[in-house]
C-alpha cells in the first residue's frame, strides 16, 4: 500500500500547490468552474486577508507517490464562536481525487488540529463566513456550476459520510423563469408601498453613483444577516476590502436600495451570470481575462441574486417588493430570461416561499456536515 503523507503548507511553493490542486483534480472536466485565482491568492494570504486576525487556521496537503493528491484547511473562527457561544472547528476548501484513504488522512489530521484547539465539534465545508463557498454539492450535478458555490465531484460527499460525518444543514439553489408579469400580490404591494411616499427607492446608472452607498449597504448587511448560519459581521476595514474586491464586477442596473427619512433600510444586489467568462479565462483575470468576463456578463440571460436584506423594523411593509419589482424591470429591459437564487438555507422559509411563489424550482442542493469529536 502506498503511503499517504499529510503535511502542513508552510512555503509559497506549497501554497501554490494548494491553490492549484483543484484544477488538477478537475482537468478532464471541461464544464468545471475554476475560482478566480487572484482572489484565491488574496484569500489564503495571512497578511492581506484580515479574517486571519480573528481565526486560527492551518493548511494541509496530502501527498502520494511524490504528488499532491488532496488538500484541506482547518479553521477555528473565534469571533463567530464567541458570538454564538460555540466550540466548533471547521474544515473548508477541501478537494481530492476519488480516494477514501486520502480523505481519511486529511480529515484525521484536521480533526486532531481542531481538537487541540479545544473544540468539541467540527463542521464543514465552511470557511471564514457564509461569503466563502460552503457545503458540498449533493444534488443537481446535471446543471452548470454557479459562482461562489462548491464545484465538487459527486464522490466527495460519499467519502465524507464514510468518515462518520452527518448533515448539519442544507442549502438549496432555485432557478426561476423570468415571468412576463409578476403576480398581482406583488403589484398591489408595490402600489401601496410606493404611493405612501414614505419610502425612496434609489437606482443607479454608474459605478460612481454606487460608491457612496457601498459601506452603508455592508453595514446594513451586518445587521440583517446577524441570524444567518455561518455569517460573521465585517468590521470597517473588511467592508472597504470587500467593496474593492467586488466593485469591478458590479452592474449598476442590478443594485437597488431603499431609504426612509435619510436612513438606508433595504438593499438588493444581483449580477448577470459570469460563470461562462470565468470558465473561458480559466480563472485568470490578467492580462485580458477581466475583459472576457465582462463581455460574457453582457451576453448573459441569467440574473444571479447575490445579497439582499431589509432592516428588521421595516419588514412586512413592502420594501422587498419595491426592490423586487424594480430589479425585475431592469432584468426585463436587459432581456434576462432566468433568475438564479444563489444559495438559500433550507430553513429560510421566507425566501424560499418567495422563490416558490414565482414557480421557482430547486435545481441544486448543498450540504454542510458535522461530526462530534471524541475527547
Amino acid at each position: 500500500m502506498t503511503e499517504i503523507i499529510v503535511k502542513e503548507v508552510l512555503t509559497r511553493k506549497e501554497l501554490r500547490e494548494f491553490i492549484y490542486l483543484p484544477s488538477k483534480v478537475h482537468k478532464n472536466q471541461p464544464e468545471w468552474l475554476p475560482p478566480i485565482y487572484m482572489d484565491e491568492w488574496q484569500l489564503f494570504d495571512r497578511k492581506k486577508n484580515r479574517s486571519y486576525q480573528y481565526a486560527d487556521t492551518v493548511f494541509y496537503l496530502a501527498w502520494k507517490n511524490g504528488k499532491p493528491v488532496g488538500r484541506i484547511m482547518g479553521l477555528v473562527n473565534n469571533r463567530y464562536n464567541a458570538i454564538q457561544n460555540e466550540k466548533n472547528g471547521r474544515f473548508c476548501f477541501m478537494e481530492c481525487f476519488n480516494d477514501q484513504e486520502v480523505v481519511h488522512a486529511l480529515l484525521e489530521k484536521v480533526e486532531e488540529w481542531v481538537r487541540q484547539k479545544g473544540m468539541t465539534k467540527i463542521v464543514g465545508p465552511l470557511g471564514f463566513s457564509d461569503k466563502d463557498p460552503q457545503g458540498f454539492q449533493i444534488e443537481g450535478f446535471e446543471f452548470p456550476f454557479i459562482f461562489t458555490a462548491a464545484t465538487n465531484f459527486p464522490y466527495l460527499p460519499v467519502l465524507i459520510e464514510k468518515e462518520g460525518y452527518t448533515k448539519e444543514v442544507d442549502l438549496v439553489n432555485y432557478n426561476i423563469l423570468m415571468p412576463e408579469q409578476l403576480p398581482p400580490l406583488y403589484t398591489k404591494a408595490f402600489d401601496r408601498a410606493s404611493k405612501s411616499g414614505e419610502f425612496e427607492i434609489i437606482e443607479f446608472r454608474s459605478k460612481k453613483e454606487i460608491k457612496p452607498f457601498i459601506i452603508p449597504v455592508l453595514g446594513l448587511m451586518n445587521e440583517t444577516f446577524s441570524e444567518i448560519y455561518g455569517f460573521v459581521p465585517l468590521n470597517d476595514k473588511e467592508k472597504e476590502e470587500f467593496a474593492k474586491r467586488y466593485l469591478p464586477l458590479i452592474e449598476p442596473d442590478y443594485i437597488k436600495v431603499v431609504r426612509t427619512k435619510g436612513e438606508l433600510i433595504g438593499f438588493v444586489i444581483a449580477l448577470p451570470d459570469l460563470t461562462a467568462g470565468i470558465i473561458a479565462t480559466r480563472g485568470r483575470l490578467f492580462p485580458f481575462g477581466i475583459f472576457k468576463i465582462l463581455k460574457e456578463m453582457k451576453k448573459s440571460k441569467k440574473m444571479m441574486l447575490m445579497l439582499g436584506g431589509v432592516r428588521k423594523d421595516y419588514r412586512g411593509q413592502g420594501i422587498d417588493v419595491l426592490m423586487a419589482i424594480k430589479l425585475w424591470q431592469s432584468a426585463r429591459n436587459n432581456n434576462m430570461n432566468l433568475v438564479d437564487s444563489h444559495l438559500i438555507l433550507e430553513n429560510n422559509t421566507r425566501m424560499r416561499a418567495e422563490c416558490e411563489r414565482l414557480n421557482g424550482k430547486i435545481i441544486k442542493r448543498f450540504r454542510i456536515y458535522q461530526k462530534f469529536l471524541k475527547t
